[in-house]
């Protein structure tokens, strides 16, 4: 049987909140590949981050492979959650610092429970490896491809491996959270065909828990309260540092100039420093 040399994964959103879909893509020693994706009417791009890694282990473990698992992002959210902030929260009951509740605690709980079920099976950790995003590489251009395609409500025809054998992976069981309701995975956060994903529609966010929506105005609060003091303590911040307040990818920054509103802020580039662009913040309040 061919052996998954690497993993791709990737996740997009319209409007964060919005429409969201995610991709992974398992490349084969053989040449062939392997490509997986889906859609959440109502969602955010973290959380896609986070559901295409959930679907690559997933995918890993149904192969029963013993070589080493390696995946690829462009989240460093993703990255550095799993193979650092987890160990924190799971040693305060799921809370962070301040005490408040992880925010998509309920993916984080499946994905690490992936994470240590394929050590397991490899005897070695997963290797998470941070590939920059929109830089020409191909695994992770196709895996943005199949997100957007499925945030979109268009996604483009996958290709999966015939030679495999192996069926789609069986859900993640684990015990519920004490502190946050678990989200049940609706129908098209499953690996689904095109044919299969043009009859969901999913409009609405009535499908999560009033708690992951408090949760996350929560956070939303958090974040403008720093972003605020960033601006008012005139500090130059980092394309990656904005990305990870806005809760959107990098490439997404730059793209939009070198002067532009967001929220209550005016975001000006100033200069560039080594890789990173940096930029500055202007509160701005009215009209």
């Amino acid at each position: 049987m061919s052996k998954i040399t690497n993993l791709y994964t990737d996740g997009a959103c319209s409007g964060n909140p919005g429409p969201g879909g995610w991709g992974t893509v398992a490349y084969f020693d053989d040449g062939s590949c392997h490509e997986l994706g889906g859609r959440d009417g109502a969602t955010t791009n973290n959380r896609m981050e986070m559901q295409a890694a959930i679907s690559a282990l997933q995918f890993f473990a149904s192969t029963k492979q013993t070589t080493q698992c390696v995946v690829y992002t462009d989240s460093e959210y993703l990255i550095k959650g799993i193979t650092q902030w987890v160990k924190g929260w799971k040693k305060k009951d799921w809370k962070t610092a301040a005490g408040k509740t992880v925010l998509n605690q309920d993916l984080w709980e499946t994905l690490d429970l992936l994470n240590g079920q394929v050590q397991s099976q490899t005897k070695v950790p997963v290797s998470w490896q941070h590939v920059r995003g929109h830089s020409g590489n191909v695994g992770n251009e196709r895996c943005d491809t199949i997100a957007r395609g499925f945030s979109s409500g268009q996604p483009p025809q996958l290709r999966q491996s015939s030679t495999m054998g192996i069926a789609a992976p069986p859900p993640v069981t684990q015990p519920p959270s004490k502190s946050v309701t678990p989200i049940p995975s609706p129908p098209d956060l499953q690996i689904v065909s095109m044919l299969e994903e043009q009859t969901i529609h999913l409009d609405s966010n009535d499908h999560i828990p009033r708690e992951v929506r408090v949760a996350h105005l929560h956070h939303l609060i958090d974040t403008l309260r720093i972003t605020d003091e960033i601006a008012k303590s005139g500090y130059l911040i980092a394309s990656s540092e904005l990305a990870d307040l806005m809760d959107i990818n990098p490439s997404a920054v730059t793209s939009r100039g070198d002067r532009w509103a967001w929220r209550n802020w005016v975001v000006s580039r100033v200069r560039r420093e080594g890789n990173q662009i940096l930029w500055h913040l202007e509160r701005v309040d009215g009209d």
